[in-house]
């Protein structure tokens, strides 16, 4: 009412503050973005994808060797040639060149990473699930612990005891990885053995191999490939993390997080060192996180029904 009667006497609310048209275009980029995630994904994990397959033939420099020289050029749009396009770090190495073999080292650790650790960690959860009792019990104790153990911590430790390596990392991809999917899967198989194709399948003589290959897994089909899908990102950024630290891939092989760890200390001279690794992490893990998003809308039913 009061509103109203504001408006008979000509009392108008104040006119918002129009935006910065900077703001303006990027809200209008995350609106489409949002409307059409898979096309905004797959254009982006392509851009991803298509550098590390083709690094060893289409990276214009050595990733390993520099030329001391050139250390520290600027990109090409701050003052740079278009020999180095991104820059060189300390020792004069190409930045591009790195940045595209990082994203094999990121891709091929990611991939094999959670391959393993979703096997394991399907396997633990459909036999825990199935068969319970004390079976289940030890399964689900492993799964506490190995929840309970930070990353960081295992990677130090197995740092130590292994030392930094490609190998290190996939172990500790695999042991942070595995429980995630035995969880899950655990939860799913306890509601899927009490329906009745299940005991049908049990009453007519089917051994429990055969129950949970051929009825049990593939009702969880699709929650594993909406986990495995989700954790990509997850495993890139704990990859970057561990490279950051010093304990995980080792130098001189060229690893996103290691390229941020070169750089941090010349941040305000050199800042493309640093600056273009990290933004290839933020844009794989954003690519990944809306491919994902968008696998679990189309496969998860509790999610489609909503």
């Amino acid at each position: 009412m009061r509103l109203r009667g504001q408006e008979r006497m000509g009392t108008r609310s104040p006119a918002a503050t129009p935006l910065p048209a900077g703001l303006r275009s990027a809200g209008r980029l995350g609106r489409r973005l949002k409307r059409y995630p898979l096309v905004s994904s797959f254009i982006l994990v392509a851009l991803l994808v298509f550098p590390a397959i083709t690094a060893d033939w289409l990276a214009p420099h050595d990733p390993i060797q520099g030329f001391v020289p050139d250390r520290r050029q600027p990109p090409v749009f701050f003052g740079g040639t278009w020999e180095y396009p991104l820059g060189t770090d300390r020792i004069g190495r190409d930045i591009l060149s790195r940045i595209m073999h990082g994203a094999k080292v990121s891709l091929s650790i990611s991939l094999v990473g959670i391959f393993f650790g979703g096997v394991l960690g399907t396997l633990l959860g459909l036999l825990g699930g199935y068969f319970r009792g004390w079976l289940d019990a030890v399964i689900m104790r492993l799964v506490d612990i190995s929840l309970a153990l930070p990353s960081i911590l295992l990677a130090l430790v197995l740092a130590v005891a292994l030392g930094p390596s490609f190998r290190t990392v996939i172990l500790v991809v695999v042991f942070v990885l595995w429980a995630l999917y035995a969880r899950q899967v655990r939860g799913e198989v306890l509601s899927i053995r009490e329906r009745d194709f299940v005991a049908r399948a049990r009453a007519s003589g089917n051994s429990h191999a055969r129950i949970i290959l051929r009825h049990i897994l593939p009702n969880v089909a699709n929650t594993i490939v909406v986990l495995a899908t989700l954790q990509v990102g997850s495993v890139i950024i704990l990859e970057a993390a561990l490279s950051f630290l010093g304990v995980g891939i080792p130098k001189p092989t060229p690893a996103w997080g290691l390229m941020v760890a070169d750089g941090r200390q010349l941040i305000v001279s050199a800042w493309w060192i640093a600056f273009f690794p990290g933004l290839a992490i933020t844009l794989t893990v954003f690519a990944l996180n809306l491919l994902g998003d968008w696998v679990r809308d189309r496969l998860d039913p509790k999610v489609s029904q909503v």
